[in-house]
């Protein structure tokens, strides 16, 4: 996820940057719709909401920190979405404007088609106080640092030419602030850190899918060279030749393939963290999904009353707690990642017969008053998270009814609006005209010691898109960027071409420094802002 141009040398292949005035009015019109859909969107949101009206303050940091987000997202664009148009700009399969178009809306597509696992499993790496309470002085602390911190570590990589991912920005900045929120905190007051647990599986997926990219990249190309053996399919652009149509059409397929699978991984990021922000603000109107309706409540009381089962038979007779009792034990639980001994069953099943109450007294979660909306979405949320630790110690039918239980709490706490999903692919849209020209010549030129060619850019394209949309089956964050250059430097070894060691080197460089330069940015943003507010 990164701006890759390591050097200043021109490009030897003559690239169109100038839109016509057609492609450019077609442009403005559609982002001006989608600007309008997501401005209209919030706004219904915000009227709909019940409750006192957004004080002038609060509206401000609203405002401030979706406009934080999104820019991040914008930068994402730049450093990121780019990649994915390389291969179709640098072999002039499309002019830029055509290739930009195509890929915001494969992007947009991706990121309404995309389920969300991803943005909430970044969501997880943070301190449960912290999410619980994501309104207060310590939350908005917390969302301002973490983004202030990607976007300056992402714009100063850019600026010096270094590619980094903006997911393992993120990641870092995150893993910044749990640090930091652990040092800060008071001894004896259980404030949690990290969830290491889930890092170690972010960690894994952003380090194993560049050599993913690797190998399957250079064996693919091999394989085509096998199966496929006609050698326009393996030549270099020259001028400004355009390659066969059936070259192009390939070409077209895997650019499209792998901005859908960016939009269904990338897009995510900054749409879990829209959710926090607006939680915060409006949680009346953001944290419980007001499309859970009457009718379905027969449902999640059927799921409740089948899990409160499970819990009180593994109470082991321990009485059931008061509610404020039973948010402290599960709160414990979570904070120190292990179930408390029967004292933890019997928390959630108290939990659960309050939840249920409530539920049924309002008719459907999205009717649940005002005033208990904030305290019922945290209930969910702690309950969920212990229901995790929980599903570990069962199995055969137990298993599947806290299973069936957790789906009903996460789809009522974990939700996303369309607007925030056609704001963020804008975003990414916008990002991706600004930086992919630079993209474009590295990708290109600067990775191999001779040029992309038409197969070795398919070959890269096509495992680039399968392993970003396997890791979103799994709710993983993976590099795009990290993927695709690795998958490049693939097909070169492959096909024999050698390597430019200075560029490989420095992307090595930034895959080593980003994760402890963004959490050192962060931490420190962390405790300045904490202080501030």
């Amino acid at each position: 996820m990164s701006d890759l141009a390591v050097g200043s040398r021109p490009s030897s292949i003559p690239l169109e940057s100038k839109p016509s005035g057609k492609a450019l009015i077609a442009l403005l019109l559609v982002l001006a719709v989608g600007i309008g859909y997501a401005v209209r969107g919030l706004v219904a949101d915000i009227s709909a909401a019940s409750g006192p009206p957004l004080a002038i303050g609060a509206f401000v940091l609203l405002g401030l920190a979706l406009l934080i987000a999104l820019g991040f997202e914008f930068v994402n664009g730049f450093h990121d979405t780019a990649n994915a148009v390389a291969t179709v700009i640098y072999t002039r399969s499309l002019a830029p404007t055509a290739a930009v178009i195509l890929s915001g809306t494969l992007n947009l597509l991706g990121v309404l088609w995309s389920s969300g696992t991803v943005a909430f499993g970044i969501i997880a790496l943070l301190p449960v106080e912290l999410i619980l309470n994501v309104g207060s002085s310590a939350g908005y602390a917390m969302i301002f640092s973490l983004l202030i911190a990607a976007i300056v570590w992402n714009l100063g990589t850019w600026w010096r030419g270094l590619p980094a991912s903006s997911s393992h920005t993120m990641v870092g900045s995150i893993i910044g602030v749990g640090v930091a929120n652990q040092l800060l905190a008071a001894k004896g007051t259980g404030t949690s850190g990290v969830d290491w647990s889930q890092a170690e599986k972010v960690f894994a997926a952003l380090i194993f899918s560049p050599l993913v990219g690797f190998f399957l990249s250079a064996g693919l190309l091999l394989l085509l060279k096998f199966l496929i053996r006609i050698p326009a399919l393996y030549k270099a652009p020259e001028g400004k030749s355009t390659p066969p149509w059936w070259v192009r059409g390939l070409l077209i397929l895997t650019c499209s393939s792998v901005s859908f699978a960016h939009g269904s991984n990338d897009g995510q990021k900054g749409m879990g963290l829209i959710m926090l922000i607006l939680i915060g603000a409006m949680p009346t109107a953001f944290a419980l999904n007001h499309a859970m309706t009457a009718r379905q409540t027969p449902a999640f009381i059927q799921a409740t009353t089948q899990a409160e089962a499970v819990f009180t038979s593994h109470a082991a007779g321990v009485a059931i707690p008061d509610a404020d009792g039973a948010r402290a034990a599960l709160q414990v639980a979570v904070e120190k990642r292990a179930l408390q001994g029967p004292g933890s069953w019997a928390a959630l099943d108290a939990i659960a017969i309050d939840i249920a109450n409530q539920v049924q007294a309002s008719g459907s979660i999205g009717a649940i008053p005002a005033a208990a909306v904030h305290n019922v979405r945290n209930d969910m949320y702690l309950t969920a998270q212990t229901v995790k630790l929980a599903n570990s110690k069962l199995d055969g039918a137990d298993k599947a009814k806290i299973g069936a239980y957790a789906k009903a709490l996460t789809g009522s706490t974990q939700f996303i609006p369309p607007w925030v999903k056609v704001a963020v692919a804008i975003a990414l849209g916008l990002g991706t005209m600004v930086g992919w020209k630079r993209i474009v010549v590295t990708v290109g030129e600067k990775i191999g010691k001779t040029h992309l060619t038409y197969g070795q850019g398919a070959a890269a394209e096509i495992v680039a898109a399968i392993t970003i949309m396997g890791a979103d089956r799994f709710g993983l964050p993976v590099s795009t960027t990290h993927i695709l250059s690795s998958g490049i430097a693939g097909t070169m070894a492959a096909n024999g071409s050698g390597l430019q060691w200075d560029t490989v080197r420095d992307i090595a460089l930034a895959w080593v420094l980003t994760l402890p330069c963004a959490m050192l940015l962060s931490g420190i943003l962390f405790a300045i802002l904490r202080a501030v507010f």
